[in-house]
């Protein structure tokens, strides 16, 4: 496995799609950051102990926060280095051929989607620690010790989230003989989890829990819980609610209920745990998520007729 690692890790660095859609999302990533780091700048925070973390959810001049971007784009990344990860080499008649030499089936597919993760893991990490240099510079100051928890934290959450969208590459890729199927099919599925389930999720609660101006706070809390559960189908709305809990140590949870107390109710930062106990079914469900997608991956390889036609 380790020759089928570091032959794909090589192959997935030096691939054009790659490096372009790298540098597009760390431009525009970069720009968000460093307008936020001006508006904190001229706006300090009400806790300046966490700081650090607002440079990657508050956005400035027109653009979004790094988190939001990250959410929207970053499958985008991670479907890109799955999606023709297979069925290329059907396509080429290398894998009858490769899997002729001392190489089993499982170390293959493996060797395949580790190589797609380190690719994400220092592609994700790159893009942080260049946040923090901008931030070191804009601010001023370097960041505290729980402040690099989180971002560590935020760091290996991302990375389960990017796997999520490059193991569905590849289960995509095992299925479709074409790449452009495959790709197809791929980015359907991001636009249904990023798009369509938003409206899906507010047509269903309007069914189900209609509301008007006029409707007391139990209809308003019935219609915004039937949305959020519709929504945690998604693994970017998981992703989301996970990540603002970690970079948000105010956050105190999800509803109508949680929003008044934050807003009527000085709260005190929460430590890390107490965060990641907030949000620990939501890292759950992308950990299982993503799982299960590659595990499907998995399987359907390896009962898969790979001889030579």
């Amino acid at each position: 496995m380790r020759v089928v690692f570091w032959k794909e890790l090589a192959d997935l660095f030096g691939s054009k799609r790659f490096i372009i859609l790298f540098f597009l999302i760390l431009i525009v990533a970069g720009a968000s950051v460093y307008l936020a780091g001006q508006s904190l700048q001229e706006t300090p925070p009400q806790d300046p102990s966490y700081v650090y973390l607002s440079l990657f959810t508050r956005g400035a001049g027109g653009l979004p926060s790094f988190l939001s971007f990250l959410a929207f784009f970053g499958p985008l990344i991670g479907v890109l280095l799955g999606f023709d990860a297979v069925n290329s080499e059907f396509s080429r008649g290398t894998v009858s051929r490769v899997l002729a030499q001392p190489i089993y089936r499982d170390s293959w597919i493996n060797g395949k989607f580790l190589a797609g993760l380190a690719t994400l893991a220092l592609a994700l990490a790159g893009i942080i620690l260049i946040i923090f240099g901008l931030g070191l510079y804009a601010l001023g100051f370097p960041p505290g010790g729980g402040e690099l928890a989180r971002m560590f934290t935020f760091f290996v959450i991302g990375l389960v989230y990017l796997g999520f969208w490059l193991a569905l590459g590849i289960l995509f890729s095992i299925l479709f003989r074409q790449a452009a199927s495959s790709a197809l099919a791929s980015v359907a599925v991001w636009l249904f989890f990023t798009l369509f389930l938003y409206m899906v999720a507010g047509l269903l609660a309007d069914q189900l829990a209609p509301v008007t101006l006029q409707s007391p706070p139990e209809v308003w809390q019935k219609h915004e819980a039937i949305r959020d559960m519709v929504l945690r189908f998604s693994p970017v709305t998981l992703f989301e609610e996970a990540t603002t809990a970690i970079l948000i140590p105010n956050y105190r949870g999800l509803g109508i209920a949680a929003m008044l107390t934050r807003q009527d109710i000085p709260t005190n930062p929460l430590p890390l745990g107490q965060s990641l106990l907030i949000v620990w079914p939501q890292l759950v469900s992308l950990i299982a998520l993503s799982s299960i997608c590659f595990g499907i991956s998995y399987v359907i390889f390896m009962k898969r007729e790979v001889r030579a036609t």
